[in-house]
């Protein structure tokens, strides 16, 4: 599975930005995406999650009420919108797939069950 991400930015405080991940390959075998973000200096933290088949979707809750994960399965894309953006949301934000469930995505160190990731896109919040 390869997984193609973009989006990324430098933005103001309060403004949006939307990352998207392109998935192509053996994608029967995944039953998660989402996005794990990691800033300098700090370790790689789960952001969101989404069931690739069920459409269920989790938070961090740094990031409730204002990121959406959502995905199109015909286009095997799944995208981030990120509203109310903070200076503390600074980080590369990485795509990522799992054979796990989102629970398992979602819970303590779960970027150790990820199964394959995307490249890094910078988001810079900053005015």
């Amino acid at each position: 599975v390869q997984l193609q991400a973009s989006g990324g930015g430098l933005v103001q405080p309060g403004e949006s930005l939307r990352l998207s991940c392109a998935a192509s390959g053996s994608i029967f075998s995944i039953n998660a995406m989402g996005w794990f973000r990691q800033a300098p200096g700090k370790e790689r933290e789960f952001v969101a999650a989404i069931s690739w088949r069920g459409g269920t979707a989790v938070y961090a809750d740094s990031v409730k009420g204002r990121f959406t994960i959502f995905r199109d399965n015909a286009e095997n894309t799944v995208w981030l919108q990120m509203n109310s953006l903070k200076p503390e949301d600074t980080a590369d934000y990485y795509c990522a797939a799992s054979s796990r469930s989102i629970a398992t995505m979602s819970g303590g160190k779960g970027a150790r069950f990820v199964d394959y990731w995307g490249q890094g896109t910078l988001v810079t919040v900053s005015s």
